[in-house]
């Protein structure tokens, strides 16, 4: 019998902090779990990244109503995954005007929205706390952008920017220019394995370099603490550039030598795990970042979806 996923028998509740970068921005974070990122402004508040079910939100909203009382009139999506953007529903109550993503995420949900909702639950439902709160339907934004979209929160600049691709192929940051603080969602992570299932991990060096060109003085990552020095933001950066280039690079070298899948898998768990296997998720999302990466290497140029099906598969044929 095939082991179930790692992430099934994570059951650890994790201790959020709720951290002040400036009068302007919070990060509320929990040990790996994803992250939410706040920005207040003048005269409303900006939500990125809801959590996974609006039972969870209601958190982020009482640690939000504890420093502002102003209508949280925005979400944006990073990117899309399911785990992100179901507890969006949740702020409606609070004042919520507009779910902003960039149209390439919102292709991605039209693609494989409801194959990635049933995917990201059936995987990790710990990270779903009363899944039964989520309402029928995906999390549709009602306004979206390419490139760069600028909101004025009263005086407070916020830019809306799309660096490259990465974690996935629409993958939004957001930037405080005023600040020099910077929210990356999942395309930088800090003592957290990355998830690729969906990436590119031949653009995501050059997104990176892009979010250090902007010289960020703090960062909140998509999953692990807020950054709140230059150097820690340098480390964050570093650790997810070295890991996606020593999984792509291993990955490489096994399809060069004509090994499968499953060869290339267990090369590259055992190359990494001395480096990164203390990393929160790294048993997780190994099999998906690998299968991924093996993908893009021999000719998949974009994410194949990933379903409930193909998810049980390809976890029966790595870890078996």
């Amino acid at each position: 019998m095939s082991k179930a996923f790692a992430s099934q028998a994570d059951l650890d509740v994790k201790q959020v902090s709720f951290t002040k970068l400036s009068d302007n921005a919070y990060a509320y974070t929990a040990e790996g779990d994803p992250n939410t990122g706040i920005i207040i402004g003048d005269d409303a508040v900006l939500v990125l990244d809801t959590q996974a079910t609006p039972v969870m939100a209601q958190d982020v909203i009482r640690r939000i109503r504890e420093v502002t009382d102003l209508p949280i009139k925005y979400v944006l999506m990073t990117h899309y995954h399911a785990v992100r953007v179901l507890g969006a529903s949740a702020y409606k109550a609070e004042g919520c005007e507009h779910i902003i993503a960039s149209a390439d995420t919102r292709d991605l949900i039209v693609e494989r929205g409801e194959q990635d909702k049933a995917s990201e639950i059936g995987r990790f439902p710990r990270l779903f706390q009363n899944v039964e709160s989520v309402p029928p339907g995906l999390t549709w934004p009602t306004m979206t952008f390419t490139g760069k979209m600028t909101l004025w929160l009263g005086s407070l600049e916020v830019q809306l920017l799309q660096l490259g691709r990465g974690h996935t192929k629409g993958d939004t940051v957001a930037w405080l220019p005023q600040q020099k603080i910077l929210f990356s969602g999942d395309l930088v992570e800090f003592d957290a394995t990355p998830y690729a299932g969906d990436a590119y991990f031949k653009d995501w060096p050059q997104t990176l370099d892009n979010i250090a060109a902007l010289q960020p003085a703090q960062l909140v990552p998509g999953r692990g603490a807020a950054l709140t020095t230059p150097a820690l933001v340098a480390a964050g950066l570093q650790g997810t550039r070295d890991f996606i280039a020593d999984v792509y690079n291993s990955v490489k070298d096994g399809v060069a030598a004509g090994k499968d899948l499953n060869a290339v898998y267990k090369d590259t768990l055992a190359r990494l795990s001395p480096k990164y296997g203390s990393w929160v998720i790294f048993q997780h999302c190994m099999p998906f970042d690998v299968t991924r990466c093996f993908d893009e290497v021999t000719g998949y140029p974009d994410p194949r979806i990933w379903t409930a099906e193909r998810d049980v598969q390809m976890w029966k044929a790595l870890e078996a």
